[in-house]
This record gives C-alpha cells, sequence and structure tokens, in this order.
C-alpha cells in the first residue's frame, strides 16, 4: 500500500529528473572550467551518455546511486515494501548499464561512471 493518493505519487514521479540533475551540473560546470567542451545526451550513442567529449572519444555517466546501485553507498537502499518488485527493477538497470558499457567500448569509446554521492 502507497502512503501518497495517486495524484501526489504521480507529481512526486514525475519530479524525478533524468537529465540536468545536481551532480550532472556541478561536473559540466567544472569540465568547462578546465576548458573542456562536450556534447549532452548524444542519442546516437548506445546508453545516451550524460556528458561526450567527441573529441577524445570519452563517454560520461552520471549515475545516482540509489537508481544504478552503487556497491557500498548508503544511498542505495532497497525499499521495504514489493522487494521483489524492486530487486528485479535494481537487477535490470544494473545489467543494462553493464551492457551499455560494453556497446561503447566495442565502439572505442572511453567510458566513465560518475557517482551522485
Amino acid at each position: 500500500m502507497d502512503v501518497f493518493d495517486r495524484e501526489t505519487r504521480s507529481r512526486n514521479m514525475s519530479a524525478i529528473r533524468g537529465a540536468d540533475t545536481k551532480p550532472e551540473l556541478a561536473l559540466r560546470r567544472a569540465l568547462h572550467a578546465l576548458g573542456y567542451r562536450f556534447r549532452l545526451q548524444r542519442r546516437d550513442l548506445p546508453g545516451r551518455p550524460d556528458i561526450v567529449l567527441p573529441a577524445r572519444r570519452i563517454a560520461i555517466f552520471v549515475h545516482g546511486c540509489y537508481w544504478h546501485r552503487h556497491a557500498g553507498c548508503r544511498f542505495a537502499t532497497t525499499p521495504s515494501t514489493r522487494t521483489e518488485f524492486w530487486s528485479r527493477k535494481f537487477e535490470e538497470n544494473v545489467a543494462r548499464d553493464a551492457r551499455v558499457q560494453r556497446e561503447m567500448h566495442k565502439l572505442g569509446w572511453q567510458v566513465a561512471t560518475i557517482w551522485e554521492c
């Protein structure tokens, strides 16, 4: 049983951002200050990396610890309800991340993962 009604849950879930998150914006500011120029969310690459340095063939993924299961991180918790659903969801996310990294390496890209924490 959800503690929120359907409308409130929908509003909460729609507020979860997939791009322009605080960690991503901080990394973009730092890279730009160091003189790096980059592209964002390249749709033609597997997994649509958050930041791409095309001249250097580097793709950077900025992962949230909760959704992408940062090992040993205090933010990588599992909800106490519907644990089977959430475990399966998280396992699929981790498997997809690994698959995307393999695909990027096959295409000759270096991949970096920056964690939210």
